[in-house]
């Protein structure tokens, strides 16, 4: 399941990799893409929006939105 998940806070390239970083320690999470401001997953098994959230508010951003 592809999740493209919105994002505050983004301003620059360091801030792309630390969201690239914080997402790639969560299991069963690929990454497709991450730019300034948003970020597309796969998801190959069932995991809470919590927990992306949580992993991208612990590397100092802010989720506006999950779709």
């Amino acid at each position: 399941m592809k999740k493209t998940i919105l994002i505050d806070g983004m301003s620059c390239g360091h801030c792309v990799t630390h969201v690239k970083e914080a997402l790639s320690e969560l299991d069963g999470v690929k990454i497709d893409n991450v730019e300034i401001g948003k970020a597309v997953i796969d998801i190959n098994i069932d995991i809470a929006d919590k927990i992306i959230i949580d992993a991208i508010d612990e590397a100092g951003y802010d989720v506006k939105e999950i779709k």
